[in-house]
């Protein structure tokens, strides 16, 4: 591409807000002005401008120098922000507690988590098997690893006996990883670093070696570059990666952008599941205890989501949604394993199943309305007892190895921070083993879930949280986040930021769109490709509901998503920009016409399709794409895009171009902003110093661009003193 000079002609524009009675001090945003070039592409007759297609290029001086003018005028905003050390200094303190995970065995040793509070990455602990917790020892601590905590652990498999460990780390927040081999007595590396390993676990069999998938190297920028032949490989230890075995992959005829491998507990089986999307896989099986085995076929199509969960000799138990959208397990003999010959074992129900097993029993864990229900199950599919769960909320971790007889699970929701508790397996008992201690009553707020109706008659649930006694009188500030897309479910969860935000006088909903997976394939079948709108609509009938309500009013709304999530925020102000104050996209898929060009992005198009494969999903992609709705003469709210330089998941050019595209149209006063973080990625393993930092910014954004030039909470004391 030829040499494009970035124009650093400022733009001023003075931000001055009324509310109620409020007024704010001007804060000056300078612009940097965004060169625009002449690059069209024609779909099916159509041209489409694409004038900054500059952007993508992550390797540039020119995006470079962009990245850092854009910096230089959004902290120049976020900096003035009155009370930004005040909202750091509450949401550093509220973060400052310790936090376990549950504990696990393997080998001749009990591991664990531990974050002291504000520590960067937490810390891998270990103690003697049955000896006493408070001798633990620090076996891996990742902050060591780099200097302010930018590499982060990014998985851990032991072998089958726990005396060597495979262990992967991501640097700056990318989905590339590298996989270290740790000898567990001594800590010592005893191989050389694996390297370009992505979207990929570690499964040994026996203590030989173990299986892992990656993609080839691709050709030009590795965080932007097309990824979409995934292979899985087999390393024996005390040989190189370059004589690593292939399994599976790589024939050019049958493209598969995402391949899983896993060896069952008992070491009798390699479970193969190759995916062109990330929804649907094929499945197949591989008897490890036979040499020279080929692989068995159980399923050689992508209609379903299907895998083995478990298996007693050649009985396989298999997860599935195949003629069942809310999921049941079957069971099938190894030796002839088509579905014709699957047998029931934990039948579909009218709610969601999440299956898994610990201690010789299966555990069906359900999703009712978003809420967690567990039952126990024998192997021969009798029901043992409903686990009885702490409250009302999200319980998750009921794995554990055949052999254990206890497991550890959480418990969480809105405004329950996680605690974990254990579970006698044989009798039933839970008792709690883990409460962190934490500046935060939970008694002083409440979460309540309603039904509302979208645009086509679709009843919507949704969360509502906030302190107890809110008055309903429409000026509350609230952020209503969401996601919609890609079966994932949004169950309720703690998190420390909300709880600032709603310390603030702060609502947080959450609705539960279509396009997730809280009830089951045919609700997220109903927001993918030609019925992705129902996802907007869903989301834009939350937020009339809480305006109508009168939880809250435009003025004082915030929308709030990341990555499908950033989507659904760009694609919401862009077709309402009437409806709320501040749009928060975070990490987003904002140019529908591209997304599936860039590394691991067209396996994407179950839920999206792509603008090549007809004139009818181009022009539907086109109608709702963010980056090409941003119109000329429109006032769009106050937004705070924010990204990483990192980010190889959803490269930051999305948000580049979708920045750019409201500079250069916004017709109104609001501020149209970009935060870029350095040396991170799409969100996982980023350091706890970025997390806070990241959560400040976005909280005084939004609260000042609401019209308050003091804290809620310090306006409630001056109106009660």
């Amino acid at each position: 591409m030829r040499k494009i000079l970035l124009l650093m002609v400022a733009v001023t524009i003075f931000v001055s807000c009324k509310k109620d009675s409020k007024s704010l001090n001007s804060i000056s945003v300078n612009y940097p002005e965004t060169t625009k070039v002449d690059t069209v592409d024609l779909y099916f007759g159509e041209q489409v401008a694409d004038p900054y297609r500059w952007l993508e290029d992550d390797r540039s001086e020119e995006t470079e120098a962009w990245v850092k003018t854009q910096n230089e005028a959004t902290f120049g905003f976020l900096d003035n922000i009155p009370y930004r050390e005040q909202l750091k200094e509450r949401l550093t303190k509220l973060w400052n507690y310790e936090k376990i995970g549950a504990p696990y065995n393997e080998g001749d040793y009990t591991y664990f988590s531990k974050n002291d509070g504000l520590q960067n990455q937490s810390v891998i602990y270990r103690y003697k098997k049955g000896g006493n917790p408070e001798t633990a020892e620090v076996f891996i601590d990742p902050n060591l690893f780099k200097e302010g905590g930018t590499i982060s652990l990014g998985g851990m498999s032991f072998s089958k006996n726990g005396k060597i460990l495979a262990y992967a780390i991501s640097e700056g927040g990318s989905d590339w990883r590298k996989i270290l081999v740790m000898n567990v007595e001594s800590k010592e590396i005893v191989e050389d670093t694996l390297v370009d390993i992505k979207f990929s676990g570690m499964s040994w069999y026996k203590n030989e070696g173990f299986y892992y998938s990656s993609y080839d190297k691709p050709v030009g920028s590795e965080l932007s570059a097309k990824t979409d032949q995934h292979k899985v490989y087999y390393h024996k230890l005390g040989t190189k990666q370059s004589e690593d075995r292939l399994i599976y992959g790589g024939t050019p005829e049958e493209k598969h952008r995402y391949i899983y491998a896993g060896v069952t507990e008992d070491d009798k089986y390699l479970v193969i599941t190759p995916r062109v999307s990330t929804t649907g896989n094929k499945l197949y099986i591989k008897d490890l205890s036979k040499p020279n085995s080929q692989l068995i076929e159980v399923l050689g199509n992508t209609d379903s989501d299907t895998n083995l969960i478990e298996n007693v000799g050649s009985k396989l138990y298999l997860m599935t949604n195949l003629n069942a959208p809310n999921q049941r397990v079957v069971t099938v003999d190894a030796s002839n394993p088509s579905p014709e010959n699957w047998v029931d074992f934990i039948p579909e129900t009218k709610n969601v199943l999440r299956p898994s097993t610990a201690g010789g029993y299966f555990f069906a864990v359900y999703m009712i309305d978003a809420v967690s229900k567990v039952f126990q199950y024998s192997y021969d599919g009798n029901l043992v007892r409903e686990v009885i769960l702490p409250g009302v909320g999200s319980a998750g971790g009921f794995g554990a190895k055949r052999k254990e007889k206890e497991l550890y699970y959480s418990f969480t929701n809105y405004t329950t921070p996680g605690s974990i508790y254990k579970y006698d397996i044989e009798n039933g008992v839970s008792e709690l083993f883990r409460k962190p201690s934490i500046d935060f009553n939970s008694e002083n707020y409440e979460s309540k879930q309603v039904f509302y109706t979208s645009k086509d008659g679709t009843k919507v649930p949704m969360i509502i949280t906030h302190k107890k006694g809110l008055k309903l009188n429409g000026k509350n500030p609230t952020i209503l986040y969401g996601y919609g897309g890609f079966n994932i479910s949004l169950t309720p969860s703690f998190r420390i930021t909300n709880a600032v935000w709603m310390e603030q006088g702060g609502i947080y909903a959450v609705p539960n769109l279509r396009g997730g997976g809280e009830y089951g394939k045919v609700w997220h079948d109903a927001g993918t490709k030609m019925q992705k709108q129902n996802v907007f609509d869903d989301f834009i009938a939350a937020a009339e509901y809480l305006i109508n309500n009168k939880y809250t009013s435009s003025e004082y709304l915030a929308i709030r998503g990341g990555s499908n999530g950033g989507l659904l925020v760009g694609a919401t102000m862009t077709q309402r920009p009437d409806l709320m104050s501040v749009a928060l996209p975070a990490v987003g898929v904002l140019d529908m016409l591209r997304y599936h060009t860039f590394t691991a992005g067209a396996g994407w198009a179950y839920d999206y399709g792509t603008a090549e494969e007809s004139k009818e999903m181009f022009n539907y992609l086109k109608g709702y794409s963010p980056v090409h709705n941003v119109k000329d003469g429109v006032e769009y709210p106050a937004t705070l895009i924010t990204t990483s330089d990192h980010d190889d998941r959803v490269v930051p050019a999305h948000s580049f171009k979708f920045a750019a595209e409201l500079q250069s149209k916004q017709s109104g006063n609001a501020p149209t902003l970009i935060r870029i973080e350095t040396d991170a990625g799409h969100g996982a393993g980023t350091p706890v110093s970025k997390q806070i930092e990241q959560a400040v910014d976005v909280f005084g954004f939004t609260l000042y661009n609401m019209g308050f030039d003091v804290l809620p909470s310090k306006l409630n004391e001056k109106i009660k003193g």
